[in-house]
């Protein structure tokens, strides 16, 4: 039989990056490299079919061999960046007492994408009660003259009822206009950010659609049979008939396809992930074997997009070193590669003649007290991090960023004979500064998502993945780890990225019903975008202060065996691995159960408090996947295991035992479940009755004698 593969294509600005992974282990078989082709006649469909056609024929791929071929792509990011947009025209649509206000809410000024650079609203607001055929054509035309290309149709309350809103998209297709509607984007109630949201997707659909049709096509044109996926903004990915409908779930994905890679690839399940270029650091949070995410701003306006959380800040491997009066005073946000200047680590030592000291203004209006290092014979270079950290060792031999090290050293000693410092002590004091930057952000991102600092790993990816990581790591003293193929990370991401959906609702005191309808909805939509029905999960989320119910779905676009094709691991490899993960010694892990795919180990701890005069007794607690991988840690957690059949009476119990009462409500404890090959997490659930009505459905093919593992805290 032939080996089943994932291609995964990540389309940048310079590059488009392939690489090909084997379907079942997960094994790199290939990895290429070609420029992007932005300015062929097919644009960058035309590197798209090139790399592929190139990689499969170098390593005698059949195309009928593909299961699975996804890209990333930064062409909506680019498109607002640079304006590069169509023209929307919106039809308001509102009546009754709640008219003025749905025609102030349906109103979008032109918003700045960039300075200088807008994108164009044109406005009508008709009565819903007046609404006929000859109206919405009359008011598309008048949209059309005024210069619109594409129409939004917005009504108040179209989440419940989006008749009307159909009835305009529908009219605006039939005269070969591109059309969308609020309802479409957000279920949400807040009209004006729905239907700003709605603005910036339109805006993008003519040209994602032209690039969307391209790019399906070359994967035709190389005879590939399984449908091409896209990466989207959450890190999960989408069908290319959905990036039809929704382009604005693309912008940013560039960013997520890296995060995709750590959490797939590396099986990261609580860390902060570094994806470490030339110029800048993008920073993200993994969470229980979770992504962290966030509503975009477009222009400096909220909108309803959920995109990851990514905070990027200018320190990477080619950010330059400013020196003032002999001090060094901050590294970055300015790189080597805005100043037009190579590396010093980079360099031949025989390139390196008697150097000295000189000061640049990377740009115009910087400040001229950027260091480069200057050969007698007229090579320039400039300062790094890279070269701070090549110096000090951070980087490993053969690693991307590993520069030369004589080279590099003289570079440096020159540096350190200029403020009155050895070069290795130049260098501490470059990496120092740059680290402070970096665990300023991450330890903000920590206390933001409540991660705990015993379990947090420091996860780098990227091409100069090293160059910061490590220092971090030895600063902060948390564990690192740099990702496998640490340049391609984000092309891996995207060919491991699993289908995601997402859906939220505003509702008050969601019953039963609400919860099993908005979680059949979700599955519905995410077999729509690709995903194979027996693979999607479900998480819901109840957010009471803003009443907002959601439903998170991801899935895979077909079965997967991998997890099924492992070899077992025994129960001293899994204790073994467990108190790595937990950073305890192994006499003090206890494997206490394994139900199906899942591990249970626990290392009870006793904490004293009082001067030790009151004691408590604590579990910290590990699940294991039958790989071996740490899916969730908790300290203060206690755990149950049970059959289907005792949910009403073991189950209550344990949920009632570790509920905190009080006058004002009844907190109950968060919550996972681990069943089979799944795990559930129903932490985002704020009652009893609601988790039961979400297990009801989620267990409805499991046998009353299967076991259940429940862990909870508060």
């Amino acid at each position: 039989m032939s080996k089943k593969v994932r291609i995964g294509i990540d389309v940048g600005g310079t590059f488009t990056d392939a690489v090909v992974i084997d379907n079942d282990t997960y094994e790199i078989i290939a990895k290429k490299k070609i420029p992007t082709t932005h300015d062929a006649v097919g644009g960058v469909a035309t590197g798209i079919v090139n790399i592929i056609n190139e990689i499969l024929q170098d390593n005698n791929i059949s195309p009928l061999d593909v299961n699975f071929i996804a890209h990333g792509t930064t062409q909506a990011t680019n498109a607002l960046l640079e304006g590069d947009v169509a023209k929307v025209g919106v039809l308001g649509m509102g009546t009754g007492i709640d008219s003025s206000t749905a025609k102030s809410g349906t109103h979008t000024e032109d918003i700045e994408l960039a300075q200088g650079k807008f994108l164009k609203v044109y406005n009508r607001f008709v009565d819903s009660k007046k609404l006929n055929e000859a109206l919405i054509e009359q008011s598309i035309e008048e949209l059309k003259s005024e210069g619109a290309e594409v129409i939004v149709a917005s009504e108040a309350y179209s989440v419940d009822d989006p008749t009307n809103e159909l009835k305009v998209i529908e009219k605006a297709n039939q005269k070969e206009m591109f059309a969308t509607g609020g309802h479409e984007i957000s279920q949400l109630y807040g009209l004006k950010v729905r239907t700003r949201t709605a603005v910036v997707n339109a805006s993008l659909i003519p040209k994602m659609m032209e690039t969307a049709n391209m790019t399906e096509q070359a994967v035709k044109d190389a005879n590939i049979q399984t449908q091409l996926m896209i990466m989207r903004c959450d890190g999960g990915v989408m069908s290319i008939d959905e990036v039809r409908k929704r382009p604005i779930l693309t912008m940013l994905s560039g960013l997520a396809a890296g995060v995709a890679g750590a959490l797939m690839y590396e099986k990261v399940t609580d860390g902060i992930f570094f994806e470490v270029g030339g110029t800048s650091v993008d920073i993200s949070v993994i969470k229980d074997g979770k992504v962290m995410i966030k509503n975009a701003q477009v222009g400096g306006h909220h909108t309803y997009l959920q995109s990851l959380d990514v905070r990027t800040l200018g320190i990477a491997g080619g950010s330059m070193v400013i020196v003032k009066d002999a001090q060094i005073v901050d590294v970055g946000p300015r790189s080597a590669h805005i100043a037009g200047k190579e590396y010093e680590c980079f360099t031949d030592a025989k390139n390196l003649v008697n150097p000295t000291i000189q000061f640049i203004s990377p740009k115009e209006g910087d400040s001229k007290d950027h260091a480069i290092v200057v050969s007698e014979t007229g090579q320039e270079y400039s300062f790094t991090l890279a070269g701070a950290a090549n110096l000090l060792d951070y980087v490993p031999e053969g690693d991307y960023a590993y520069g030369h090290k004589e080279a590099n050293y003289k570079a440096w000693n020159a540096l350190g004979n200029y403020c009155g410092m050895t070069a290795e002590e130049a260098a501490q004091q470059v990496i120092k500064i740059a680290c402070e930057k970096v665990m300023t952000v991450v330890n903000m991102l920590i206390d933001e998502y409540e991660l705990d600092r015993n379990y947090v790993t420091l996860v780098g990816g990227g091409g100069s993945a090293s160059v910061l990581t490590y220092a971090l790591g030895k600063i902060s003293g948390h564990k690192v780890q740099i990702a496998k193929n640490a340049p391609y990370i984000s092309t891996i991401g995207v060919a491991l990225a699993m289908v995601r959906e997402q859906i939220e609702k505003t509702v008050v005191n969601p019953t039963d019903e609400d919860i099993k309808k908005i979680r059949a909805e979700v599955i519905e939509k995410i077999v729509k975008s690709g995903a194979n029905e027996d693979t999607v999960d479900v998480m819901i989320e109840i957010d009471a202060q803003k009443n907002i119910l959601s439903a998170i779905a991801t899935g895979s676009t077909e079965m997967r065996s991998k997890d099924l094709n492992q070899a077992a691991l025994t129960i001293e490899q899994m204790t073994k691995k467990a108190s790595e993960a937990m950073n305890i010694d192994t006499d003090s892990m206890q494997f206490i159960q394994n139900v199906a795919r899942w591990n249970l180990f626990n290392a009870p701890i006793e904490k004293k408090s009082l001067f030790g005069l009151m004691k408590k007794n604590m579990n910290r607690l590990c699940i294991l996947d039958r790989e071996g991988v740490a899916r969730l840690r908790k300290e203060g957690a206690y755990y149950l295991v049970f059959p289907k059949s005792a949910i009403q009476s073991d189950f209550i119990d344990f949920m009632n035992d570790y509920t905190v009462y009080s006058d004002a409500n009844d907190t109950i404890p968060k919550l996972f479940l681990f069943y089979k090959e799944k795990m559930l997490d129903l932490t985002g659930i704020q009652s009893l009755q609601q988790i039961l009505s979400i297990m009801e459905v989620e267990l409805e093919f499991v046998l009353e004698d299967d076991q259940i593992i429940a862990v909870a805290y508060q």
